[in-house]
């Protein structure tokens, strides 16, 4: 009887020392990650593969350019459009999430989920976007380590270069480029806007823009104002 006990103690062991490992491998990235510019993340090898299923030769579209270096009215649309707490929270939005459990009850599905750009980068830099609790909890347990050793403009800074903007499209310089033929300085509030709607499913918005989500766009460029950036 204690033989079986001590080896199922020692396999506890081993997994869990596995699981810290792995946690150490993730924090090691955000450390080296908080200094130093990704190259690639999760989100865009993942899609470069899909890429490559019908296109052999396909290639990312995805220039970095520092914070500075990116239309002030971006970083305001953007936090106004996906996380409007941005300044204030330390990664999760209670508020938020609260709020997007009552909508998806009232919808009867999971239409929206409360997650804040700190989040959207923890998963976007590492995971994959399928839905599943185990992924929910190691998408928290990075954004808990983000948070804890980035500073907002960092996070906003790494966010605006590795989101995903349209098919094979990533980041904000890309984006400017592909969409209005400009630098990602130099956009004004309504492309600003009209960038940040796209970001729930830019893929699916590059094809399609209607007038639905270009109203959208104009209730974001209204807000845009009240919008705290770092």
């Amino acid at each position: 009887m204690k033989q079986p006990l001590r080896w199922a103690g020692r396999g506890l062991l081993a997994i869990i020392a596995l699981l810290l490992l792995w946690q150490l491998w993730f924090f090691t990235h955000v450390a080296w990650w908080s200094q130093f510019d990704p190259g690639s993340t999760s989100f865009m090898r993942l899609r470069l593969s899909e890429m490559h299923e019908t296109n052999p030769k396909a290639s990312l579209r995805h220039t970095w350019v520092p914070y500075e270096k990116i239309s002030s009215h971006l970083k305001r649309a953007v936090v106004a459009a996906e996380d409007d707490r941005f300044i204030d929270h330390e990664g999760f939005d209670w508020v938020g999430i609260q709020r997007a459990l009552e909508k998806n009850e009232r919808k009867g599905r999971a239409v929206s989920g409360g997650s804040t750009i700190s989040q959207q980068l923890a998963k976007n830099l590492f995971l994959s976007p399928s839905r599943s609790y185990l992924r929910k909890a190691q998408e928290a347990v990075i954004t808990v380590m983000i948070e804890a050793l980035w500073s907002k403009r960092r996070i906003l800074e790494v966010y605006l270069n590795v989101v995903e903007w349209g098919d094979g499209v990533f980041g904000a310089e890309a984006a400017a480029q592909r969409y209005f033929g400009l630098s990602a300085g130099r956009l004004g509030p309504a492309e600003s806007a009209r960038l940040a709607v796209m970001l729930p499913n830019p893929r699916k918005y590059e094809r399609s823009f209607g007038p639905r989500l270009a109203a959208h766009a104009e209730r974001i460029r209204a807000r845009m104002g009240y919008s705290q950036i770092p």
